[in-house]
């Protein structure tokens, strides 16, 4: 049965979005939509020893832009704020010194697009992870269709049999129109797995890095066990 779910690219996003692109045939990346500011998009959060903190990426957003042609507002040090904020929070990780320097480059190179440096921490995180997922991007699709249909139509392209939507397309697809395709809509309800962090009480919802940084190989094994459903 071939699987396909689709969803935005996100900065550092957490493990619920990992673990819909593991269990997925093909994951696409939503990127040909209109850009929301203050989403997922842009920001995510990290674990302190004081509960959890945003790093937000600032963008030089205008009107009805889509997500790929969002570009980076590098005029503010914010690269420096938030490797300094991760440094900070994840040192006294276990693994936190095997990832960083890898992960540290992302925070030294220069990006114009928000899409492209969200992509390398992805990529690193499936790597990581050892997520090996098929992965297309929704504007090499060249489908125009908006909303339930949208989806559909991607899905039909990419002779899918599953849907795994998040839990909020309940509001919006159209359940019928995939059945009278034979494709079947699940809603993917993420039972967020509990692992070692630095500071206690745990908090769940942590951007990726979180996981990785405490639990360095058995991120993987702990991803692959945590459930969907």
């Amino acid at each position: 049965m071939t699987i396909v779910s689709i969803h935005q690219p996100g900065y550092i996003p957490w493990l619920g979005f990992f673990k819909k692109i593991e269990y997925s045939d093909v994951f696409v990346f939503l990127d040909d939509v209109q850009y929301v500011k203050n989403g997922y998009q842009n920001r995510n959060k990290i674990k302190t020893e004081k509960g959890e903190m945003w790093l937000t990426i600032p963008t030089t957003r205008k009107f009805k832009t889509i997500l790929k042609d969002i570009k980076i507002d590098n005029t503010s040090r914010w690269k420096e704020k938030h490797s300094k904020s991760i440094v900070q929070n994840y040192s006294k990780a276990k693994f936190f010194n095997k990832y960083w320097e890898d992960m540290s480059i992302f925070y030294q190179k220069d990006y114009e697009y928000l899409i492209d440096f969200n992509m390398e921490i992805i990529l690193f995180l499936m790597k990581k992870f050892e997520i090996k997922t098929k992965i297309l991007f929704s504007s090499e699709l060249e489908i125009s269709t908006e909303g339930s249909e949208r989806i559909l139509d991607i899905c039909k392209l990419l002779n899918a049999e599953k849907y795994l939507s998040g839990i909020l397309g309940k509001a919006y697809l159209n359940e019928d129109d995939f059945i009278k395709n034979n494709i079947k809509v699940e809603y993917q309800n993420f039972q967020h797995p509990k692992y070692s962090q630095c500071y206690p009480p745990f908090v769940t919802h942590m951007g990726a890095i979180d996981l990785l940084f405490n639990e360095g190989v058995k991120s993987e094994e702990i991803l692959k066990k945590s459930s969907n459903f």
